[in-house]
């Protein structure tokens, strides 16, 4: 991996990495000269027990653009700069001009509950330079350097005093938000371990003080007995529809055997997991021959220091369709309860991606 970190205009950091040597006189450009002006808090929610942001600037940022100004392509004329320069890189990572959290921030207003300033940071990841890219049509080593940038990424801002944890993700479509269709995804650093990975934390160390192995890594193992719920499985990898999905096209990818964070995975996980990636993004535009909204996230250890043999590292994919003309909505039970309702059992769904064949570079084994 070939890498180059260089300072926009306006003070915010981009770095580009390759698999092939970059060019030492690229210049990073950015679409407004100015600094981010912006002080993001935190307001504690004591019914709750978690903090809410607040960054009232992101009101402003970039919402579906015309098609001929595409912020996240690179720029082709200097007077109409993007945040992307010209040059042989495959991916980009730059900080976000509206950020929800920033490590400058310096101050919180005084509120009648604890407010804190939001001392986190929000990243830009470019997955490609083509805007009709996507994942799934990226090719695997392409792919696998864009698991080595999160890994980067992650070693980059857990050197952060302020950062607890990273989460990587991609929302893609407009069903689940997205403003700027090139091929992006986001990096949030945290300064406390979110309600989501600390629950998942929680689950994890308890099982692992009791069996002495990982939670994750035994109900793996789980499902590749059981062998009803499999998309993708190879030596060190898996992709599988969870037994305890709660959306109805739900998937899981993960190294077979456990490893904390994305900074930890060795050259062949990495391989196994691009894979698996490319296996379920394919087979998720085949199910309805379109491409398929959804959430990814990445989920992995606290960057606090210690070491967490109870933590096990995956992706959850989230599509929000429940079939191929209607959306899953969360609501009532969702929102106000906290528990999901699936109107389809894994066990079905699965095997409509099943049924999807898709192509690698060498036969994947389903």
């Amino acid at each position: 991996m070939y890498s180059q970190t260089l300072l926009k205009p306006d003070g915010r950091k981009l770095t580009l990495y390759s698999r092939n040597a970059i060019a030492e006189n690229i210049i990073a450009p950015s679409p407004s000269p100015e600094p981010i002006q912006a002080n993001p808090h935190l307001r504690w929610h004591p019914l709750r027990g978690e903090w809410v942001c607040y960054a009232s600037h992101r009101q402003g940022r970039t919402f579906m653009p015309p098609p001929e100004y595409n912020p996240l392509a690179p720029t082709r004329d200097p007077e109409f700069p993007t945040e992307l320069p010209q040059g042989n890189y495959d991916v980009a990572v730059f900080e976000n001009r509206f950020p929800s959290m920033l490590v400058t921030a310096t101050t919180a207003p005084h509120e009648i509950v604890e407010t804190l300033p939001a001392n986190g940071a929000c990243e830009v990841v470019v997955f490609t330079q083509d805007p009709q890219a996507s994942l799934a049509s990226l090719e695997l080593d392409h792919l696998e350097l864009l698991i080595q940038v999160w890994g980067d990424r992650t070693r980059v801002l857990s050197e952060v005093p302020q950062i607890q944890y990273v989460l990587p993700f991609e929302n893609k479509g407009v069903e689940v938000g997205v403003t700027l269709h090139h091929p992006h995804g986001q990096i949030y650093a945290y300064p406390f371990v979110p309600p989501v990975p600390s629950r998942m934390g929680q689950q994890q160390q308890a099982y692992y003080q009791s069996h002495q192995r990982g939670l994750l890594q035994d109900l793996i193992q789980q499902e590749i007995a059981d062998d009803q719920r499999i998309l993708y499985r190879d030596e060190v990898a898996i992709a599988f529809v969870p037994v305890c999905a709660r959306y109805p096209y739900e998937v899981w990818v993960a190294p077979i055997e456990p490893v904390a964070t994305l900074m930890d995975l060795t050259p062949e996980q990495r391989e196994g997991l691009a894979r698996a990636l490319k296996t379920v993004t394919l087979k998720f535009d085949g199910l309805w021959q379109r491409s398929l909204p959804y959430l990814m996230a990445w989920y992995q250890a606290p960057i606090d220091g210690q070491a967490h043999p109870e933590w096990h590292l995956h992706a959850e994919f989230y599509p929000p369709y429940r079939t191929s003309d209607r959306l899953k909505y969360l609501a009532g039970t969702e929102l106000a309860a906290g528990m999901f309702a699936n109107d389809a059992l894994p066990e079905d769904k699965v095997k409509e991606l099943q049924a999807v064949t898709v192509h690698l570079e060498e036969r994947v084994k389903i």
